[in-house]
């Protein structure tokens, strides 16, 4: 084999391990800061109201979902009250639900009203977003009193 050709090869091979290791680097920099905070559970906008000590209600079918519930997980028993603002779940601290889940992304996923329903979108997580027992590939609506399990943290939207 000529000398330039395996040359070319080692460079090649160097320049893909830095390019892996850069990403790595990165990786664990975004997990390190995105749960930074444990203190800060709940990061609430404006128009975004919770309330702790929640307890579970019953559902009926037919009606619209008026809050977000936690029923499983740290956070077990907050509310927030849903508005016109798309809820961001995750352990990033601008997240509108800050979960401090070893098992959930820094911006794991999404709830956007649309058309008078919620739709729930994973945002390219590592171990996904389940509704009821199926896992999220894209926007999907959720009905109400239907689990969505993100890591060990359950929420369903109430009326």
């Amino acid at each position: 084999m000529p000398e330039i050709v395996l040359a070319a090869a080692r460079f090649g091979f160097l320049v893909l391990l830095w390019i892996f290791v850069f990403t790595v680097v990165g990786v664990i920099r975004r997990d390190m800061f995105a749960g930074s905070r444990a203190s800060r559970l709940v990061a609430t906008p404006r128009g975004v109201n919770v309330v702790a000590g929640a307890r579970p209600a019953k559902v009926k079918k037919g009606r619209a979902a008026h809050q977000l519930v936690v029923t499983a997980g740290a956070l077990a028993g907050t509310k927030i009250t849903l508005g016109e603002a798309p809820i961001t779940i995750g352990r990033a601290e601008d997240s509108t639900l800050v979960i401090t889940d070893d098992y959930a992304s820094a911006r794991h996923a999404r709830l956007v009203p649309r058309d008078g329903q919620w739709m729930l979108e994973d945002l390219g997580s590592t171990n996904g977003t389940y509704l009821d027992r199926t896992k999220v590939s894209g926007p999907t609506p959720v009905p109400l009193g239907v689990p969505i399990r993100i890591g060990r943290t359950s929420l369903e939207l109430r009326p």
